[in-house]
């Protein structure tokens, strides 16, 4: 009997950790702004369901450089959407001052079911959150 529940918490774990593997890793996004600036987005999901995030912005030469960052936990359910929190107590302090709480993300690659040779790189699609500036943006797995 013991052997039995035991092989069933390691199918379970190892489901679990197969399902976060494909959207672990690195996310980002580069724009180039008037030759003189850009906007850079990073995201990193860990295995461990947590992730970091940084801001980079330049607009100009007249302009100094600005960073933001975010860190929390994430979570995938069902339709690939990923879910982000932020813990107000233990992952906000100077540096990191984006709060992530209630922003959702969606998981897009190519459909199995197509069998064009149309290329779809995986990225993510940010649809709500209460950052402003995040909402509609794509960042692409590296």
């Amino acid at each position: 009997m013991k052997t039995i529940i035991l092989l069933f918490f390691v199918a379970i774990s190892t489901s679990i950790y197969s399902q976060t593997k494909e959207y672990t890793g690195i996310y980002k996004r580069h724009f180039d702004i008037n030759e003189e600036g850009s906007i850079e987005y990073q995201l990193e999901l860990s295995p461990d369901g947590t992730f970091t995030f940084h801001n980079y912005r330049k607009i100009s030469a007249k302009n100094q450089e600005e960073n933001q960052y975010g860190k929390g936990t994430w979570k995938i359910e069902k339709n690939k959407v990923l879910y982000f929190y932020t813990n107000k107590k233990n992952d906000l302090d100077k540096k990191h001052t984006l709060n992530f709480t209630n922003t959702k993300a969606r998981y897009i690659t190519k459909s199995k079911r197509d069998k064009s040779d149309k290329e779809v790189k995986n990225h993510l699609r940010f649809y709500d959150s209460e950052i402003s500036w995040i909402k509609g943006n794509k960042l692409f797995k590296d």
